[in-house]
């Protein structure tokens, strides 16, 4: 496993790290850290004191603390019409690829890293132990719809690993499953 990989476990593994962060050269907002409650308004400030972004490149990104306002950023990138990037030495993984799946357009090179995994709640029920009809699926099943991504995609996240793990996505995943728009 090389060290971006372990890097990235070892932050995903208990949503350590940094809150996430934005810098930005030009039209260009690199980001890095961990998605958590101040995140909808780094990305407010974000898109009112830097107009001319139009992409957010994600770098390193394992994940996120706090899922109601990891979609809550996801959706104000979405709003502002932001493309989303993760560059070959980029590493996403859990509620980061969500995040990445707010662009529009989307793009990834090959190298990147992403890694989806099962949510969990706190009482240890696993999003793939529950049946698909549950309503605690509708809160991503209805994000991925506004991202216009299908909802096979949801599915395979909770089946492809456990809350505890990752699987990180081949590119032949990435494409089958529409993450990319370019």
């Amino acid at each position: 496993m090389n060290i971006q990989r372990s890097f990235v476990l070892a932050l995903w593994a208990g949503c350590g790290g940094s809150p996430a962060t934005f810098t930005v050269d030009g039209e260009v907002a690199t980001m890095s850290g961990v998605i958590g409650s101040g995140t909808p308004d780094r990305v407010a400030d974000l898109v009112a004191m830097y107009p001319e972004v139009r992409q957010i490149t994600l770098q390193d990104v394992p994940g996120s603390r706090d899922d109601v306002a990891n979609l809550e950023a996801s959706r104000a990138v979405r709003a502002a019409g932001l493309a989303t990037h993760v560059p070959a030495d980029g590493v996403i993984a859990s509620g980061g690829v969500d995040f990445f799946c707010a662009g529009n357009p989307r793009s990834a090179e090959a190298g990147a890293l992403l890694g989806v995994h099962s949510w969990a709640t706190g009482g240890g029920i696993e999003g793939g132990d529950l049946p698909r009809d549950d309503p605690q699926h509708a809160l991503y099943l209805d994000y991925y719809e506004e991202m216009g991504i299908h909802e096979d995609f949801y599915w395979f996240t909770l089946e492809a690993a456990p809350a505890a793990g990752i699987h990180w996505m081949t590119e032949d995943e990435i494409e089958t499953y529409g993450l990319t728009t370019d």
